[in-house]
C-alpha cells in the first residue's frame, strides 16, 4: 500500500471484489481516508486493482516481491505513514482477489481482523503501550486452537469442530497485538508433503500454480509466498515448515523441540511436532520466534530456558564461523540444480572467511524409515480419540453396534493417507512387532542424535539442501506414497534429533522454481542460525539490517 501525503492525493491498492462481495462502496473508502487525513479530503480517488497473478495494473505503485516485511510495517506504523486498518484492508482485498487461485486459506476472519486493526490504530493514536506485532497480519495453520473458531486440521473428522480455548501460541500472538487473518490449508492432520491430502480444498504453489506448495504447512507457506501476509505459523513434524518454505520461496524455521509450546495444537506425533514461523525474511522469522517461544506450564515438554532477543543480535556476524556440509547429503537422488545452488552457498561462506569442512551423519540413511515408524506409531495413538463418540464427525448410516459405528466413522472421516499411517503405526505397536519395529526405531533415533552431537563439536552450523527435488507438479506423487516420503530425506532427521533447522531461499531453477538451503544448529542455537543466515543475505543483498530495502513511500 502507498499513501501520498501531498497534493491531497491518496492511492490505495485494493480489490473491487471487496465492494461487490461485501457490499462496501467507494464512499466507504473515501470516508476512511477522510478519517486518516483529517481536514484534507481525498481528491481524486484512485482505485488500483490486482490481476490474478498479483501484478498491479498501476506499475508505478507496486510490483510483486515488494510487499512490506513485518519489520518494515512496524516502522511505518510507528511513524504514522501507515495504519493497521489500511494494511489489513489491503491484505483482505488481496486474498479476496487472488486466493481463489492459490487456495491458501480455508477461512478468513474478515470482520474480526478489521475490528482488531481499528482498535490497535486507536490505541496507537492514544499513545497506549502496544505489543511487538501491533497491527501486523498473521495467518495460522488450521491446526491451532482459536477460541470459538473452527480447527479442522483439513479433515472431514473435525470440519465442524470449534475450539473452546486458545492455543498458547495464539494467546501470545494476541498479547502482542498481531492481527489474525485466517486459518490456512494443510495436509489432513499434518500427514503429507504436498498439501494434496487436505479433505477441504486444494492449494497450489504461488510461484507456479501447476506445482504443489509443499506440506503439510503448504497453505501457511503459500500465504506468505503469495504475499498475502508477512508472517504465518506452521508446525513441523518431519519437515512440514521447511519443505513448503523451500517450495514457496520463503523462510521457514523448525525450532528446538520444546522451545515453543504445543498446548492447543492438535497432535500428530507428539515427540516430533514443533511450532515455528514462516516469513519473508530471516529478520521477521526471528521476530516471530521471539514472540511465540518460551516455557509454558501447560506443556510438560516445554523447555525451561529464557528466550534470547534474536533480532538484537541478528546483524552481528558470527566470528570464526565453522560451516559444515554433510557428505551423505550429496549423493544419488539430489537434483543437480539444487546441488549447484547449495554448493554456491558454501562458496559464499568460504569467501566470507568461514571455515567450510565436511562432516558425516552416517545414520542419516535410516532417518526415513525411523521417522515413519515412530511418527505413525504416535499418530495411531493420538488419533484413537476420534471415534465418533466424544466430538467431531460421526457416521450414523448404520449404527447397529458400537464397534460398527467406530469402524464406519473412522473409515469415512479419515482420508487415505491418515488411514495408511494409522494402520502402519498400529501394526508396528502390535504384540510381536513392538520390539522389532518401534523399539528398534527409538534406538536408531538415539544414534541419529549422537551423529549430530558429534558433528556440532566440529562446526557451528550445517548447510545443505532442504529438499532433494524442486516443487513437483500437482498429482505427480499423490499415488506413490513412498516417492512422496522421500521428499523428507533431508528434513526428518532434524525432528528425530530435536535440533533447530531453517530453510532460506537460495535461488531458483531454470524453470523459475524456488530452491531452499537448510541450516542446522545444535539444540537451542536458533540465534546462531539467524546470524549465520543473515551473513549470507548480507553478502548477497548488501545489508545486514534487512534482506531487502523497504520500497520508498510514494
Amino acid at each position: 500500500m502507498s499513501l501520498a501525503t501531498g497534493d491531497n492525493t491518496a492511492k490505495i491498492v485494493i480489490s473491487s471484489v471487496i465492494f461487490t462481495n461485501r457490499k462496501r462502496r467507494q464512499d466507504d473508502v473515501l470516508e476512511f481516508f477522510d478519517r486518516e487525513r483529517g481536514e484534507n479530503p481525498v481528491d481524486p480517488f484512485r482505485l488500483v486493482v490486482f490481476d490474478p497473478v498479483g501484478h498491479s495494473f498501476d506499475e508505478a505503485d507496486r510490483t510483486r516481491n515488494q510487499m512490506l516485511t513485518a519489520t518494515e510495517m512496524l516502522t511505518r506504523f510507528e511513524s504514522g505513514e501507515l495504519t493497521s486498518e489500511a494494511v489489513t484492508a489491503e491484505t483482505l482485498a488481496a486474498i479476496e482477489t487472488r486466493d481463489a487461485t492459490v487456495g491458501a486459506f480455508l477461512e478468513v476472519f474478515r470482520e474480526q481482523a478489521l475490528t482488531r486493526a481499528c482498535s490497535i490504530d486507536l490505541r496507537r493514536k492514544k499513545g497506549e503501550p502496544l505489543g511487538r506485532l501491533a497491527g501486523v497480519p498473521v495467518s495460522t495453520k488450521d491446526i491451532f486452537s482459536i477460541e470459538g473458531e473452527i480447527v479442522s486440521c483439513a479433515s472431514k473428522m473435525l470440519q465442524n469442530y470449534r475450539a473452546p480455548y486458545n492455543a498458547t501460541v495464539i494467546e501470545k500472538l494476541l498479547a502482542e497485538d498481531a492481527v489474525l487473518i485466517g486459518r490456512t490449508n494443510m495436509d489432513e492432520f499434518a500427514m503429507g508433503g504436498s498439501t494434496e491430502n487436505s479433505a477441504l480444498g486444494k492449494t497450489v504453489n504461488p510461484r507456479n500454480p501447476a506445482c504443489v506448495p509443499g506440506g503439510s504447512s503448504g497453505g501457511a507457506a503459500a500465504s506468505v509466498g503469495a504475499e498475502f501476509v508477512p508472517l504465518a505459523l506452521g508446525t513441523d513434524t518431519g519437515g512440514s515448515i521447511r519443505q513448503p518454505a523451500a517450495f514457496c520461496g520463503v523462510v521457514g524455521l523448525k525450532p528446538t523441540y520444546g522451545r515453543v509450546s504445543r498446548y492447543g495444537v492438535v497432535a500428530f506425533a507428539s515427540s516430533l511436532d514443533q511450532v515455528g514461523p514462516l516469513a519473508q525474511t530471516v529478520e521477521d522469522a526471528a521476530l516471530l520466534l521471539e514472540v511465540i517461544a518460551g516455557h509454558d506450564p501447560k506443556d510438560s515438554t516445554s523447555l525451561h530456558h529464557g528466550v534470547p532477543k534474536y533480532t538484537a543480535s541478528l546483524t552481528q556476524p558470527v566470528e570464526n564461523l565453522r560451516v559444515g556440509y554433510v557428505r551423505e547429503h550429496f549423493a544419488e537422488g539430489l537434483d543437480p540444480e539444487i546441488e549447484a545452488a547449495v554448493k554456491a552457498v558454501l562458496e559464499e561462506y568460504r569467501s566470507l572467511g568461514a571455515a567450510v569442512r565436511e562432516v558425516s551423519l552416517p545414520n542419516s540413511k535410516y532417518s526415513i524409515p525411523t521417522y515413519y515408524i515412530i511418527s505413525s506409531c504416535e499418530a495411531s495413538s493420538n488419533l484413537a480419540r476420534y471415534d465418533g463418540m466424544h466430538y467431531g464427525f460421526r457416521d450414523v448410516s448404520a449404527p447397529e453396534h458400537l464397534i460398527d459405528t467406530f469402524r464406519r466413522t473412522r473409515s469415512s472421516g479419515f482420508g487415505p493417507e491418515v488411514q495408511r499411517r494409522i494402520l502402519l503405526g498400529t501394526y508396528a505397536l502390535s504384540s510381536g512387532y513392538y520390539d522389532a519395529y518401534y523399539l528398534k526405531a527409538l534406538k536408531v533415533r538415539r544414534l541419529i542424535r549422537d551423529d549430530f552431537d558429534r558433528a556440532f563439536q566440529e562446526v557451528d552450523v550445517i548447510v545443505g539442501p532442504t529438499t532433494p527435488v524442486p516443487p513437483f507438479p500437482l498429482g505427480d506423487k499423490i499415488d506413490d506414497p513412498l516417492s512422496l516420503y522421500l521428499c523428507d530425506l533431508y528434513t526428518c532427521s532434524v525432528n528425530l534429533a530435536g535440533i533447530p533447522a531453517m530453510s532460506v531461499p537460495c535461488g531458483q531453477t531454470k524453470a523459475g522454481l524456488p530452491i531452499g538451503v537448510q541450516f542446522h544448529a545444535a539444540p537451542l542455537q536458533e540465534e546462531t542460525l539467524f546470524r549465520a543466515a543473515n551473513m549470507l543475505l548480507h553478502r548477497q543483498r548488501g545489508t545486514l539490517d534487512r534482506s531487502r530495502e523497504a520500497p520508498a513511500p510514494t
